[in-house]
């Protein structure tokens, strides 16, 4: 018998599939984030040839001065946004992975979205 965190585990890679299986049949790059308890990590990839465009997480120097998860993820968000404008991407499809869109994850959301990129 599986134990209850295996089983857990089992779910959460369920979800995951489930929901990139739509994503990824879109033309646009992909703005994946990933929470931890800590820190958030967010990158842009393309899967159509299988490359990072920018990578962030809030364990950066310049996020790290702030002591709000939520506002440190917002900036992360606005930082992400403006090195994505730069690199040329101005529309992504938001892969939340397993995180349910609240807290830290919406937050990330709305502050790329604030700083121009479209979802």
């Amino acid at each position: 018998m599986q134990s209850e965190l295996k089983k857990a585990k089992i779910r959460q890679e369920r979800r995951v599939k489930r929901n990139r299986k739509a994503l990824i049949r879109s033309e646009r790059p992909r703005l994946s984030v990933n929470r931890s308890l800590t820190n958030l990590y967010a990158q842009i990839i393309d899967d159509r040839e299988s490359k990072t465009v920018v990578g962030l997480s809030t364990a950066c120097k310049d996020l790290k001065t702030i002591k709000d998860r939520k506002e440190r993820a917002k900036k992360a968000g606005a930082m992400l946004a403006k090195l994505a404008l730069a690199k040329g991407v101005e529309k992504v499809v938001f892969d939340r992975g397993h995180c349910k869109f609240h807290g830290r994850i919406a937050a990330f959301a709305e502050g790329a979205r604030e700083a121009g990129l479209v979802f």
